[in-house]
C-alpha cells in the first residue's frame, strides 16, 4: 500500500470511529469524502420517477447507516460495504415510498393476461409466446411486458430466501430495527451464486446489476421472455436449497 493510500486509510478509520462515536462533523466529512461514490451508483436507478439528487441524498442515507454499522474486523474495505447498503436503501425507498405507481390499468392487463395465458393453455398444452398473450390481451408487447413485471414484485433480490424471513436476496441491507448482520447473508449468497451455471449467472447480472427487464435480458440472451422467467424461478429454488442448509 503506498504511503498516500496508507494515510487516506487511517484518516478513513479515524473518521467512522468519531462518526460512530457521535461525532457529527465526521460524519459530514465522511459522507462528503465518499459522495463520488453514491453517484456514482445513482445513475442506475435512473427513470424511476425521482430525481436525480433527491436519489443522491437517499444514497447518503445508506452511506450514514454503512458508516455507523462497519467494523474493521470485517475484513472488508469500507468503500465495499458501503456499496450494497447504498443501493439497498435506494431500492427500498423505491419499493416502499411507491415512487413507481402501477396504475389501474396496468393492474387490469395484468389479470387478463393472466386469465388468457390459463385459457391458452389449456387449450393447446403450452405458454403462449409474449407476442401471442399480447394479440390475445391487445396490447403492445412491451405494455405486456410491463405490466407482467408489475404483478410480479417478488422478481427481486429483496425476496425471502429459505423459512427464515429476516434471510433476503440482498443480504447486507439493514432493517431498521436489526441493523446488519456483518454481511454473512451476502457473502453466503455470494457463494451460492457462483455454483449456478454460467447461463443463470447472466441472467442474474442482467437483471440485478444492469437492471434489465425480462424482456430486455431476453433479447440480449437471444432466448423468449417466458424463458427468462422459467430460469429465474428455478433459479430462486436452487438459492432457496442452498441458502437453507
Amino acid at each position: 500500500m503506498s504511503e498516500q493510500k496508507q494515510n487516506d486509510y487511517s484518516r478513513n478509520t479515524e473518521l467512522i470511529l468519531k462518526a460512530q462515536g457521535g461525532d457529527r462533523a465526521a460524519m459530514d466529512e465522511l459522507v462528503g469524502m465518499n459522495m463520488g461514490l453514491i453517484r456514482s451508483i445513482v445513475p442506475r436507478f435512473a427513470d424511476r420517477g425521482i430525481e436525480y439528487e433527491d436519489l443522491v441524498q437517499i444514497g447518503a442515507i445508506g452511506m450514514i447507516k454503512a458508516i455507523k454499522s462497519y467494523r474493521a474486523d470485517l475484513g472488508t474495505v469500507f468503500s465495499t460495504y458501503a456499496v450494497p447498503l447504498i443501493i439497498g436503501e435506494i431500492r427500498r425507498f423505491l419499493r416502499d415510498d411507491g415512487i413507481i405507481k402501477v396504475s389501474r390499468t396496468v393492474k387490469r392487463t395484468a389479470q387478463n393476461a393472466m386469465k388468457q395465458k390459463e385459457k391458452y393453455v389449456a387449450l393447446h398444452g403450452c405458454e403462449p409466446k409474449i407476442s401471442e398473450l399480447a394479440v390475445l390481451c391487445g396490447v403492445s408487447e412491451e405494455e405486456l411486458t410491463d405490466a407482467l413485471e408489475s404483478a410480479y414484485p417478488m422478481h427481486s433480490l429483496s425476496e425471502t430466501v429459505g423459512e427464515d424471513e429476516n434471510v433476503t436476496l440482498e443480504g447486507a441491507v439493514p432493517s431498521d430495527d436489526d441493523g446488519i448482520n456483518d454481511l454473512c447473508e451476502l457473502l453466503s449468497l455470494r457463494e451460492a451464486v457462483k455454483k449456478l451455471t454460467q447461463a443463470e449467472q447472466k441472467i442474474i447480472y442482467l437483471r440485478y446489476f444492469r437492471d434489465y427487464s425480462q424482456q430486455q435480458t431476453a433479447d440480449a440472451l437471444g432466448i423468449s421472455q417466458v424463458k427468462v422467467s422459467r430460469t429465474e424461478k428455478k433459479i430462486y429454488e436452487k438459492l432457496r436449497e442452498m441458502l437453507s442448509v
